[in-house]
């Protein structure tokens, strides 16, 4: 995707982006922050570093839009390993408290998947950036204090098991919005009795947004600098 000018810029774009491993979202707007020398930018829908896939991003006049894009469902795929826990719920933290897995079979993970499924009531993860007595989550966590977080009313629409091969088993999940993915892999494995965390994720779709018409971040990048010098 080739951006033609800073007016078009100011005015409003929305530009979807497929996330790199490692980057936050902040780091994917101040990129193109600098990239397309916009004044106002922003996303509709953080993801963790750990995670890849689409983020949508506005510019200009179309970050009035940002409400509304992240109200809208989401669809994630990814990886729930089972037989460990951690901290976090995903790889941000070691694996620990490590369990048999071995009689877990494709037919009780099926079962435990559709239990979720409805509205329910989701705690989020500690390691999050939800915020408790004035302060993010996940800065209480990492200095080794107590934290408790209230659940929160969500909604799962579709939960699929996609590959079945202990200990990893990939899953296809169509969600509300403010629904944690790690909280459901560490519930996941709790249910199974055996523990679980989410060691892979990427988030596929936002409403009608897919992200099979993102863009890779590196060639944006190249291409909107070719452009604009």
């Amino acid at each position: 995707m080739i951006i033609n000018s800073e007016n078009t810029v100011q005015e409003g774009q929305v530009i979807l982006i497929d996330k790199p491993l490692n980057w936050t979202s902040f780091d994917v707007v101040k990129k193109l922050k600098y990239t397309l020398k916009a004044k106002k930018i922003g996303h509709a829908g953080t993801l963790d570093p750990l995670a890849t896939g689409l983020l949508i991003l506005c510019t200009g006049k179309k970050t009035k839009s940002i409400e509304s894009y992240q109200a809208q469902l989401k669809e994630y795929t990814g990886t729930i390993t089972l037989g460990a826990t951690t901290p976090s719920y995903d790889l941000e933290t070691d694996p620990e408290d490590f369990k048999d897995y071995d009689h877990i079979n494709e037919e009780a993970c099926e079962e435990v998947a559709k239990s979720f499924l409805g509205v329910i009531q989701q705690t989020p993860p500690i390691f999050s950036a939800v915020k408790k007595e004035g302060k993010r989550a996940y800065e209480l966590a990492r200095a080794g204090k107590e934290v408790k977080l209230k659940s929160k009313e969500i909604e799962i629409l579709a939960f699929d098991i996609t590959r079945f091969e202990l200990p990893e088993v990939d899953f296809r999940i169509s969600c509300s919005k403010g629904t944690y993915i790690r909280s459901i892999a560490n519930d996941f494995g709790e249910k199974l009795q055996v523990g679980g965390y989410l060691s892979s994720l990427r988030r596929t779709k936002i409403g009608d947004f897919d992200v099979n018409d993102a863009s890779d971040l590196a060639q944006f990048v190249e291409a909107n600098k070719v452009e604009r010098t």
